[in-house]
């Protein structure tokens, strides 16, 4: 039987220092397994010239360098415990199942044009400060000993178009996840905690992951909101103060559609807040610093949950009932129905 030889398989030699031109003849080797050969044999040139001109004990060429000097930004212990929070933020996104398989992912803006980000095909469980990896704003990998995740374009995007985002999260949260399936944008006006530090979270299109469709809907959104759902995917968050304050946003997101879930099940109309109340925890929202379009709204506009179903109302003056020729006629109903009754009678 023929060896099966994977993109794993070849990372693996890559950072044991091995050929990846001296592969079992014969060999089958994946797609995946051949863009990274391609991709090292590219690099092996540039990286031999960079070696040659570090001085001798200098950091050591990573599988995916560009060149020593950026080798030496990602081993910066400067940026050890960016790294190192990257990790944990991973841990608990993995404990609260927010994240299955190898799936969600993180980044941290570390210059005007270069970021950290989490690797592809690596539990976010079980992540190493090793594994992390240097991409500039176009998402060149420039470092690391492991592939970028493959939807860094998407933090990419946002963080160019909000210059003050230094950090994303992306993950699949079980309960606001269900509501971006659904199609359902979460209602306001119901907890404190979301209005203050999220908001109103929209529902972006659906479009291939790590595609740069999916990044610009996205991003398109994100001056306007810090938490965006993702239609058939999951949700993204991003924050201006840092990845644990984008991951609080995960935890606030998921408890809040969770809550919105239970109630929606008692059985009773479920109770907003009236529009000076929302006023209220705009204005705290407001010395927080944390964008919200809903600022120069009138009060009466802020909680506006029509769509939402079932139960949820607000203060907004319900709309007139319908009149005309469309609108219901009690006798012709009545007439229907006797008509109804009296075919199902003979049948």
């Amino acid at each position: 039987m023929k060896k099966l030889i994977s993109a794993r398989e070849i990372e693996a030699i890559i950072r044991d220092g091995g050929d990846v031109n001296n592969l079992p003849a014969g060999a089958i080797i994946t797609p995946s397994a051949r863009d990274l050969i391609r991709t090292h044999r590219g690099r092996s040139k540039g990286s031999a010239k960079a070696a040659g001109t570090a001085k001798s004990g200098s950091t050591k060429l990573t599988p995916f360098s560009e060149g020593a000097e950026y080798d030496a930004i990602l081993d910066d212990p400067a940026n050890d415990s960016l790294k190192e929070e990257i990790c944990e933020m991973g841990r608990r996104l993995w404990s609260r199942a927010y994240v299955d398989g190898n799936g969600g992912n993180m980044s941290i803006r570390i210059g005007e044009n270069l970021a950290l980000c989490t690797p592809t095909l690596v539990s976010k469980g079980s992540m190493k400060p090793e594994d992390i990896c240097l991409v500039d704003l176009d998402g060149k990998q420039l470092a690391g000993r492991k592939k970028r995740t493959s939807e860094i374009l998407m933090h990419l995007q946002i963080m160019k178009k909000v210059a003050r985002a230094k950090a994303v999260c992306h993950c699949h949260p079980p309960h606001s996840t269900a509501f971006a399936v659904a199609g359902i944008e979460p209602p306001t006006c119901m907890i404190p905690e979301m209005e203050v530090f999220i908001g109103k979270a929209p529902l972006a299109p659906y479009r291939t992951p790590g595609s740069p469709e999916m990044g610009k809907l996205v991003a398109d959104l994100a001056p306007d909101h810090n938490t965006i759902l993702m239609a058939n995917h999951g949700v993204v968050s991003w924050s201006h103060n840092g990845i644990e304050d984008a991951y609080f946003k995960m935890e606030i997101v998921e408890a809040y559609c969770r809550t919105v879930w239970v109630a929606s099940q008692l059985g009773a109309n479920m109770k907003t807040f009236s529009k000076e109340q929302m006023k209220d925890l705009l204005n705290l929202k407001k010395g927080l610093d944390i964008p919200d379009p809903r600022m120069d709204l009138k009060e009466c506009q802020l909680c506006d949950n029509s769509e939402w179903r079932p139960g949820v109302s607000c203060a907004v003056p319900a709309k007139p009932a319908e009149s005309g020729p469309a609108a219901a006629d009690p006798a012709l109903e009545e007439m229907v129905k006797a008509i109804t009754d009296q075919i199902l009678a003979k049948m």
